[in-house]
């Protein structure tokens, strides 16, 4: 299969679908792969490394002309419009809290393919679990930033000093990055309490940091309480496909003191605090009502070498399995990669993307979907929705 590799257009986004080594193992297996010229450099690996690995070096145009398109960022509109029918995108699309980019992909007639709703048996998310981790751990290093005085905060630090009570860190959110979260608070020295849904969850966490954090069943009433008496709260929610509830409202950050610190780690979903608004790595933090926002919705793109080698090595054997079988057969044969299915033949194919944008999934029977999808390409997948996880995007 012809594979194409653009250079990512977010801003300080400097992560690549693939890396050199990667494009080995496409091309040694007969594949042709074409990188957008300079698309390595911020991960440190320059055209002639791609060249080694067997790649061709193009441009933007040409990447996008490729018949299985590989990046990390959703496209942005002009990319869009690149894509036609019996392309395939495979990249992170979020597209429950974009409807412009929706309608774009449905528009072009290409098949789209989202990372962040691959599953796997255990209910889980392989490609977004990477990303989850890092922006997890990045979260407290942020928020610590951001509780600087010279930064808008209250001027607490993180960990305290002997004498001096340490900062409160809530982690709305037990998952893959609300547990990396907590991991580096504790490290730090904070007070951190992490709130969740599942009493499992809580128990798991429990054992898991020895009784170090705080577990408390979320509600209403809960968050409320921990939220309005935290210096730094870390939303990490995530339902997988669908916008994210907003968790904390309006008149509750009001309420919190002046110089607190958001961080919205689910902001590529639509965000889980009612104040928040996507940011960038060049504007990262706003201030509302007193309290400091930080929402940008690509926090791993500022660590790009860390994040695209753990994101190839959970991606590359899906690619691989597209490009020898078609993505037709390839979601056919594989369930969990059926799952990731969210825009194909001019439809939204994902049940939870669906309901976000008040548009039917294409079917409604999941029993046939798997036999349909081979033979008609008319008929998309219905895709049943995951469990209430908690994560966060890319």
């Amino acid at each position: 299969m012809r594979i194409g590799v653009p250079m990512e257009t977010k801003v300080h986004e400097y992560r690549v679908g693939l890396t050199p080594t990667s494009v080995a193992e496409l091309t040694h297996r007969g594949h042709s792969v074409v990188i957008e010229a300079d698309a390595g450099d911020g991960i440190g690996f320059s055209d002639a490394d791609y060249v080694a690995a067997g790649a061709c070096i193009g441009s933007a145009s040409e990447a996008f002309a490729q018949t299985l398109v590989v990046k990390v960022k959703e496209p942005n509109l002009d990319e869009c419009a690149m894509l036609e029918k019996g392309q395939v995108l495979f990249t992170y699309l979020h597209l429950a809290a974009d409807p412009a980019l929706s309608h774009a992909l449905m528009a072009s007639g290409a098949a789209a393919i989202a990372y962040e709703t691959v599953t796997a048996d255990d209910g889980s998310l392989p490609l977004l679990s990477p990303m989850s981790e890092i922006a997890g751990r990045m979260s407290v290093q942020v928020g610590a930033n951001a509780l600087q005085r010279t930064n808008g905060g209250s001027g607490v630090l993180l960990g305290g000093v002997p004498g001096v009570a340490p900062a409160r860190v809530a982690v709305i959110g037990g998952g893959m990055a609300g547990a990396n979260a907590a991991t580096i608070a504790l490290g730090l020295g904070a007070d951190v309490t992490i709130l969740d849904k599942s009493v499992s969850r809580l128990r798991w966490l429990a054992d898991r940091f020895d009784g170090r954090a705080r577990t408390v069943i979320a509600n209403a009433s809960t968050t409320r309480e921990y939220v309005l008496g935290a210096d730094l709260v870390i939303g990490a929610v995530l339902v997988p496909g669908a916008r994210t509830p907003k968790l904390v409202r309006a008149d509750e950050v009001r309420d919190m003191r002046d110089g607190s610190v958001l961080v919205d780690i689910s902001i590529d979903q639509g965000g889980c605090f009612e104040t928040s608004r996507p940011t960038t790595h060049d504007a990262p933090t706003f201030v509302r009502d007193g309290v400091v926002h930080y929402c940008v919705t690509n926090m791993p793109g500022v660590v790009p070498r860390t994040a695209t080698l753990a994101l190839n090595n959970v991606t590359l054997p899906y690619v691989r399995t597209i490009a020898e079988k078609g993505w037709r057969q390839a979601i056919a044969d594989d369930a969990h990669l059926a799952s990731g299915l969210n825009v194909a033949d001019g439809a939204v194919w994902h049940e939870a993307v669906a309901e976000s944008l008040d548009a039917p999934p294409s079917v409604t029977q999941p029993d046939v979907a798997l036999s349909a999808i081979s033979s008609t390409p008319e008929v998309g997948l219905h895709a049943l929705r995951p469990p209430l996880a908690m994560g966060v995007p890319d």
